[in-house]
């Protein structure tokens, strides 16, 4: 069955604009509490993106979710130095490497394995060695995924951003060759994760109206979503965010066994 891994990092972004500083663990909406709500909700699991500027998530936040979270915890990081430290310290369940740009309000693409085989290749390997599952998150490129398999990822997680880009423009439709080619794209690089043997995942800008299609390629396995559900939770509160998220995406994983 298709999982749903939620992203609270904007949940720390609320907080972080009231509360900042050595305090910052006293202020609300904590994002640790988030995480309780969530799984209730039917939450698969947590994820959070510890950046190199701190800007949402706090470590204060990583040390609580790993004592706390009753689901897998997966950290989003870059493949600093710091971050491999912190995460063979924090020991998440899963490890996703993932670009980073200072200025980024998001991330912007997929990371370049194939570019930086050595390198990957050497920080995967002591990610794995402290018992992690290690993912990478990348653009629907073939090339891409032979790296990571090269590179020992036991996880490809899809950006689905250019998808949802084109689902916006073409409003939904999926007889617009621009859309259809981008869904095309995230489902041929699925195909490719898996028959190479790893685990195919997929997410970024993903929501309401565009999930569905998505959640309903064959072989996924879990999809992470975090912006949407927390914008949501402002009008309905997060535990029935994520519920409604989650029938939507096994709605959608049935309807494709039927």
């Amino acid at each position: 069955m298709i999982q749903l891994g939620v992203n609270i990092d904007h949940v720390a972004s609320v907080r972080n604009a009231r509360y900042r500083g050595p305090g910052v663990g006293d202020g609300e909406p904590d994002p640790v509490r988030a995480a309780h709500e969530a799984e209730l909700g039917g939450a698969d699991g947590i994820t959070v993106h510890l950046r190199e500027d701190r800007r949402h998530i706090q470590d204060r936040d990583l040390e609580l979710l790993g004592r706390l979270a009753k689901v897998k915890l997966n950290l989003e990081m870059a493949a600093t130095e710091e971050m491999i430290g912190i995460a063979i310290r924090s020991k998440p369940h899963t490890a996703m490497l993932v670009p980073e740009g200072r200025q980024e309000v998001t991330t912007e693409g997929g990371l370049d394995v194939r570019g930086n085989l050595a390198k990957l290749s050497g920080d995967v390997k002591r990610l794995k060695d402290a018992g992690l599952i290690v993912s990478a998150f990348i653009d629907p490129d073939r090339a891409q995924v032979d790296a990571c398999v090269k590179a020992g990822f036991d996880v490809c997680e899809v950006h689905t951003g250019p998808y949802a880009h084109a689902f916006a423009t073409c409003g939904g439709d999926f007889r617009r060759k621009p859309l259809a080619a981008e869904l095309d794209k995230v489902r041929s690089a699925g195909e490719h994760v898996r028959a190479s043997g790893l685990r195919f995942n997929a997410g970024h800008a993903l929501n309401y109206h565009n999930v569905t299609p998505i959640a309903g390629l064959m072989g996924v396995s879990e999809l992470h979503i975090g912006h949407a559900i927390v914008s949501r939770a402002i009008y309905v509160g997060l535990r029935e965010a994520v519920r409604e998220m989650k029938a939507l995406m096994t709605g959608a994983a049935v309807r494709r066994r039927e």
